[in-house]
């Protein structure tokens, strides 16, 4: 076909996804364009992520590009893509992923076991995660992009802030003061770049084929049946994570209360054959085990 042309956010880590995307496909013998677009999350960096309506705050904007036919392909964080594309989208393919950890950058103290702190993320998954394991911590709000975050670590009285390792990496932003958050789960699917057209682009789909890596296309369809299934949006305190180990897949998933004090974590190990229903069973067991209750609590405090 003609030149593809790619839809981004226009932040750099997400420029920097795209043009991972382009050398692929361009190594693929495909000519490619890039066209950035601002989406609602980028232009408000002060409400918090979990009080927007609805899901897809960084994604609307090139799910609709895509049905207006402004664009061919569109790149996402697929962190931050819904668990349901929109009527007429199919997400068509996976980069190998990154690493998936979340990272505390600090200022040179990391001792907080006895002592109060306060941590700076946006992130309810996050805030929730920290606050179970220290629950004398304050967490204050933090947005914008990673440039901005880590600007606005140094210039505040706070001892550190959550990033995911993959964004500051791809950025070549990682600093030396960091630790490795080895005992939080990760947001389904971080550090996987997803791919996304048109349903009836059956030639855009063929081409997309060429790029996608299909252990973690089986990695991020656990991970996000788990989301999906505990019915909680791309900002819900959830975790899921799930590891290819010979011919066997292993998940970590658990749901959260946003104060920290409630908690349903798992772990299931299964062969790759029954790979295809891991995330969805392991919901159904979390929410049994005490997961709906905590979702239900989290749709009363919005």
């Amino acid at each position: 076909m003609d030149t593809i042309r790619i839809g981004t956010r226009d932040s750099k880590l997400a420029l920097w996804q795209a043009e991972k995307v382009k050398s692929l496909l361009e190594a693929a013998g495909q000519t490619c364009q890039l066209v950035p677009l601002k989406s609602a999350g980028d232009i408000d960096l002060k409400t918090p992520l979990n009080q927007f309506g609805g899901t897809g705050i960084f994604t609307k904007i090139l799910d609709d590009a895509l049905l207006e036919d402004r664009i061919d392909i569109a790149v996402h964080s697929m962190k931050d893509y819904p668990t349901q594309a929109p009527t007429g989208i199919r997400l068509q393919a996976v980069l190998e992923r990154a690493e998936a950890n979340d990272i505390l950058v600090h200022k040179g103290h990391t001792d907080f076991g006895a002592e109060k702190a306060i941590i700076a993320t946006g992130s309810i998954r996050r805030i929730a995660q920290w606050k179970s394991k220290y629950p004398q911590h304050e967490c204050t709000h933090l947005r914008g992009n990673v440039q901005t975050r880590l600007a606005k670590l140094e210039a505040n009285p706070w001892q550190g802030a959550i990033f995911a390792k993959a964004g500051l990496a791809r950025l070549g932003l990682l600093p030396e003061n960091y630790i490795e958050l080895d005992w939080m789960i990760p947001a389904p699917a971080q550090g996987i770049i997803a791919v996304t057209c048109l349903e009836n682009d059956g030639e855009t789909q063929k081409i997309l084929d060429k790029i996608n890596h299909k252990p973690t296309a089986i990695r991020a369809k656990v991970e996000r049946d788990f989301l999906r299934k505990v019915e909680g949006g791309c900002s819900a305190p959830v975790g899921a994570y799930s590891e290819i180990k010979g011919e066997q897949i292993h998940l970590i998933a658990g749901i959260f209360s946003i104060d920290g004090q409630k908690k349903v974590t798992l772990e299931k190990s299964v062969t790759l054959n029954e790979a295809g229903e891991l995330g969805s069973e392991c919901a159904t067991e979390a929410l049994a085990k005490g997961g709906s209750a905590i979702m239900e609590s989290l749709k009363n405090e919005k």
